[in-house]
């Protein structure tokens, strides 16, 4: 197996890992993100913390991605390239501030919040803030920088590399552009993140994502001439 395609079939399995652990972390926080008394109740913590695992393991992916694929693209444009890696990082970066700021709902509710003395709606308020800040980042972060980075950047640098069939990565740019008229009406409240329409929206860029992670992972890049023309640069010797 030769290197270009042990880096595709690294960034098809990181792909796949991205779809495999964010889908369900949502459904996995339960309560927290919906109850706005559960900062003063019995709490799921457990479901909490899993769940935040979940997403570090997603954001740990996202940055895979980007960094696995880096070393081919950038013979396409090394500034898209370098862009990718950025916005997957900051896509990673709001995802792990989302997650923290629900296990500090859980912290405020076993530290704080049950003592004696403690006034539940100040409790009630501030948890519901916290939850806010990780619906945002979602906003943001998935919503806003997927669709910029998976959608868009990458559906352009696989299109004009040739490295994946040309029809797959046109879909590429349409899902992300779509994904991102999406988060812009979210961003504006036209309606709300994970409804029914938004969830719609995201299925192309869902399957231009799983195509990815399947493509890459068992087929490899497409035969393009910027695989058999380019060699990579050699570092100096004693680097």
């Amino acid at each position: 197996m030769d290197r270009d395609r042990k880096t595709a079939m690294y960034a098809g399995l990181l792909f796949l890992a991205t779809i495999v652990f964010s889908i369900p972390a949502v459904a996995i926080y339960g309560k927290v993100r919906t109850d706005p008394n559960y900062v003063v109740g019995a709490g799921q913590d457990a479901r909490v913390y899993l769940g935040a695992f979940f997403e570090l393991l997603t954001a740990a992916a996202n940055i895979g991605t980007a960094v696995v694929l880096y070393r081919v693209v950038r013979r396409v444009s090394d500034s898209i390239a370098i862009g990718y890696v950025a916005i997957r990082t900051l896509e990673s970066t709001l995802i792990v501030i989302g997650l923290i700021s629900l296990l500090s709902v859980v912290t405020m509710r076993q530290d704080f919040a049950s003592t004696a003395g403690a006034d539940p709606a100040l409790y009630i308020a501030i948890g519901k803030s916290l939850v806010a800040v990780h619906d945002w980042t979602f906003i943001i972060g998935p919503a806003f920088c997927a669709a910029i980075g998976n959608g868009i950047m990458l559906g352009y640098l696989m299109y004009r590399g040739e490295l994946v069939p040309r029809p797959w990565a046109i879909l590429g740019i349409a899902a992300g552009t779509i994904a991102l008229a999406s988060a812009v009406l979210q961003l504006f409240a036209v309606y709300e993140n994970q409804s029914a329409i938004s969830a719609s929206l995201i299925v192309p860029e869902v399957v231009w994502e799983l195509f990815l992670g399947i493509w890459l992972t068992f087929r490899g890049f497409a035969a393009s001439p910027l695989l058999s023309s380019t060699v990579d640069p050699q570092p100096p010797r004693g680097v």
